[in-house]
């Protein structure tokens, strides 16, 4: 095949810590990242006061897409918000199993982009684990469209997302990202990528209780004279396509299992992309479970079909 397969599980080797703000509450937080045995998934335990609660990172559990996306009921006290530059590092890095300790109700923003989470993992060390990783893989095209707004996933022999954003603005205007993904990629092309917002719009949020710790240390802002404001410009010429990228690999890594086809959308966000994925995961013609087979004492692989439990992690 045209991309390097993983043919066994991973964890992380040690535990990692990071501590910040959450960019709606503007409350600190600290999160730790724990190995897990093989098979667990990826699990969010949050701890608020001596109350706790699990959410497993899988679509099924995702209660908004507003403006995050969020596990859990966002009404309810228990929640998990703004999970989705975590998550797509979880998937750019290749963990399929972790255990992630939380003492609030959203991840840290950090510097609104992925690459603290990168270097935390890195420094942690990636361990292989002696079972299956298992794909999906997408074996006929699935679309969902709204308005002018569209996504898509196709088959495609590798992992690959081409993201186009098209917006008024002249900061922005129209942008393309598109590439196959690995964890190189990922820390080369996407992770240092950084959320984005405008101005406008700060107040507005404000007042409805969000973006309570955004700032410019954490967030690319265009000014109502739309250009960026930021003393540092951009990290990339297209870094705000970059940074769709990002959150639809988070969004997506919601499948419970990293998938092989191509991702494609147009103006998508987080609840597009919620939407492709479900609509993908209720189809069980347009995709099946595979791992791979050695051949040749280990040199050449290739997937097969395996059953999959009745209630398997990407199932909704």
């Amino acid at each position: 095949m045209g991309f390097v397969l993983q043919d066994y599980q991973t964890t992380l080797k040690s535990r990692a810590t990071l501590t910040g703000t959450g960019v709606h509450s503007g409350k600190p937080v600290t999160v730790h990242f724990l190995p897990a045995d093989a098979d667990t998934g990826i699990l969010f335990q949050l701890t608020n006061g001596g109350d706790s609660r699990e959410f497993r990172a899988l679509v099924s559990e995702v209660g908004a897409t507003d403006l995050c996306t969020m596990l859990g009921d966002p009404a309810g006290e228990h929640h998990i918000g703004t999970v989705e530059h975590l998550m797509a590092t979880v998937f750019g890095l290749g963990l399929d199993n972790l255990i992630i300790e939380i003492d609030g109700p959203e991840v840290p923003i950090l510097d609104g982009s992925a690459i603290a989470f990168v270097e935390a993992f890195d420094q942690a060390g990636v361990e292989t684990l002696p079972v299956k990783r298992r794909y999906i893989r997408v074996v006929k095209p699935v679309r969902i469209e709204n308005g002018a707004s569209w996504a898509e996933f196709r088959p495609y022999d590798g992992t690959r997302f081409e993201i186009e954003i098209d917006f008024e603005s002249p900061a922005i205007g129209r942008q393309l990202f598109a590439s196959d993904i690995n964890a190189d990629i990922f820390r080369r092309d996407i992770a240092r990528a950084r959320t984005f917002g405008f101005m406008k719009d700060v107040e507005r949020l404000w007042a409805a209780g969000y973006a309570l710790g955004s700032s410019l240390e954490n967030s690319l802002v265009i000014g109502d004279d739309n250009r960026v404001i930021n003393m540092g410009g951009l990290r990339y010429p297209n870094e705000f396509a970059r940074h769709k990228t990002l959150d639809a690999m988070g969004d997506l890594a919601l499948a419970g299992a990293r998938f092989i086809g191509c991702f494609r959308s147009y103006r998508g966000g987080h609840r597009m992309n919620a939407a492709a994925l479900r609509r993908l995961l209720s189809d069980r013609s347009a995709f099946e479970i595979v791992e791979t087979t050695r051949r040749e004492r280990g040199r050449s692989a290739e997937m097969s079909a395996v059953s999959a439990p009745v209630y398997a992690p990407w199932m909704i």
